[in-house]
């Protein structure tokens, strides 16, 4: 059965997932997992590192075959017909490819010349995409004199020199700063809208979930949960308060009371899920003159991740008392 928030057959697709499932010896990196993304949809998925996140983008880009399952791309099988699925995606790494010891252009030519693409198209091509993502001057130097961004950049427009109609990025943003972050989110919205591209993003930036058509929750090589960023937080999602008690005692109180909603305790800030529509008024009434602070806080996109896994998307294996949580939007303010 599909999940909600699949697409109907009527609908245009962009890829097709069916069942996939791939082991390394005894471990199984993805559980028969299946989703359609729309053509001309932004399509996230969304989980912690060992998710299966990688390895679900390397079977869809051709460069590992299912044990069980199939894929396509705008129609064509990625199994079946290899080269024909690969003429039709584009792809950014986690991992730098480029070719350090060329100019940006060389790259580039490069990349064209591989995907065969004629030479007067792909010449046009190049300029094209080096001016989308702010290049052009450095057209002739050597990649290596790059910053992180930059190269990041240069592989977006690397990706898109042929005539790829799906755009695959995995965890596009990773190790950038929050500058070089929002300006590759600006291309890649701005080449959206010209080529009618369809993104599939893994991250586990929750606040680069936000933006997206539609996010895939995934952990264990399973798909949990899919669906907008909005019916997600509605369905799985759940309101917090972060308290800052008086001192230790009030603490150890809140633990025992509220033993079953501790989400967290770091750095001597409880994270509280609210329980209830008088729960942050009982809460006030009983411990607002022993608490320093409180925010209160919406459902978030961290917490619908929480609800259906048990932990937080950073979690490294942590207890409650010390996870560590990301939270979105915020709501009002409470201090004495």
């Amino acid at each position: 059965m599909a999940l909600e928030g699949t697409t109907s057959p009527m609908q245009a697709i962009g890829v097709e997932v069916a069942g996939l499932t791939k082991r390394y010896g005894s471990v199984l990196a993805l559980d028969h997992v299946s989703f359609d993304v729309k053509a001309g949809e932004l399509f996230a998925l969304l989980g912690p590192n060992g998710a299966g996140k990688t390895t679900l983008l390397h079977i869809l880009c051709t460069i590992l075959s299912p044990d069980e399952g199939t894929a396509r791309i705008a129609g064509a099988d990625v199994v079946r017909n290899p080269l024909r699925a690969r003429r039709r995606l584009g792809v950014v790494f986690q991992e730098p490819s480029l070719d350090d010891r060329l100019t940006l252009y060389e790259n580039l030519e490069f990349h064209g010349l591989v995907y065969g693409v004629p030479a007067a198209l792909r010449r046009q091509r190049i300029d094209e995409m080096l001016a989308v993502v702010e290049l052009s001057e450095w057209r002739d130097r050597l990649v290596r004199t790059l910053s992180v961004g930059m190269k990041r950049r240069l592989e977006i427009a690397r990706a898109l020199v042929h005539d790829s109609r799906v755009l695959f990025l995995d965890e596009p943003t990773v190790g950038l700063d929050a500058q070089s972050r929002a300006r590759i989110w600006r291309y890649l919205h701005q080449l959206r809208l010209q080529r009618q591209l369809t993104l599939i993003v893994t991250t586990h930036y929750i606040e680069e979930v936000e933006q997206a058509d539609r996010v895939a929750v995934i952990d264990g090589g399973k798909l949990l949960a899919l669906d907008s960023p909005g019916s997600l937080k509605l369905a799985h999602g759940h309101e917090v308060l972060e308290v800052t008690p008086l001192d230790g005692a009030v603490e150890n109180e809140l633990l025992e009371k509220f033993a079953m909603n501790i989400v967290r305790t770091q750095d001597g800030v409880m994270t509280i899920r609210v329980d209830g529509p008088d729960f942050v008024e009982n809460f006030l009434a009983r411990y607002g003159s022993r608490i320093r602070s409180m925010s209160r806080k919406e459902p978030s996109l961290e917490s619908v991740f929480l609800s259906l896994t048990g932990r937080t998307i950073r979690d490294q294996g942590s207890t409650a008392r010390d996870r560590t949580l990301a939270f979105g939007k915020q709501g009002g303010e409470h201090t004495r």
